[in-house]
């Protein structure tokens, strides 16, 4: 009888890693009749090498499996991919070496075999939860590097100055634009980034990276 879980998260990808066919079988059983989407791989090469293609979701890792195992695993995922998988490993009972090293590596939980429906699934909706935040955030990363994207070189200087603590004024002065001219590329940035103040301004140029901008100098 599959154990209740918490309601899974938009979140719903899961990928079962383990090179018994037995334990994909039933887990990813389990885990269609708790509304997650799960997908197989018989070894950690499999997923490896189409990681990148793949949608963002909790991996359930097994520990020991021959070739690559999934300490291998947690050692060769890019970094900049390691929030997008958060990975729980299995491993033996009282395996506890192989537990600490892989969360040195990087996985966010492990579970020891044999391990009950419940408490599987009681992990699985917590990283849900904590990666559609991730996601959330990378998403509106995106949207204001495209806003940012949309801004004029003259309104993307005038942008890095208001970040720099610049006032209107001495913008102008930093720009070599009158004052009028330096307010009139300030309104029409504050209408690309679709924003009413500096503070909101200055949210979505950090976001985007603009303060990795040159520093001004007067013109």
């Amino acid at each position: 009888m599959v154990a209740a879980a918490p309601a899974p998260s938009s979140s719903r990808a899961v990928y079962v890693i383990d090179d018994d066919a037995g334990v994909r079988r039933s887990t990813s059983f389990l885990l269609s009749a708790s509304g997650y989407a799960p997908r197989p791989f018989v070894s950690g090469t499999d997923f490896l090498d189409e990681a990148l293609g793949l949608a963002p979701g909790c991996a359930l890792l097994d520990i020991r499996m021959p070739q690559l195992d999934g300490l291998a695993v947690l050692e060769r995922i890019p970094q900049d991919m390691r929030a997008l998988f958060p990975m729980i490993v299995v491993t033996g009972h009282g395996d506890m070496p192989s537990a600490v090293r892989a969360m040195k590596l990087g996985a966010r939980d492990f579970i020891e075999k044999p391990f009950a429906d419940a408490v599987l699934l009681d992990i699985i909706a917590r990283l849900s939860d904590e990666l559609d935040e991730v996601v959330a955030r990378q998403a509106m990363r995106r949207q204001d590097a495209a806003r940012v994207d949309q801004l004029s070189p003259r309104e993307r200087e005038m942008l890095t100055a208001l970040m720099a603590g610049e006032t209107t004024k001495s913008a102008a002065h930093l720009l070599g634009i009158s004052v009028r001219t330096a307010e009139m590329h300030r309104a029409n940035l504050f209408d690309r980034l679709g924003v009413r103040t500096v503070a909101e301004a200055m949210r979505i140029g950090f976001a985007a990276g603009v303060a990795d901008a040159a520093v001004l100098e007067p013109a």
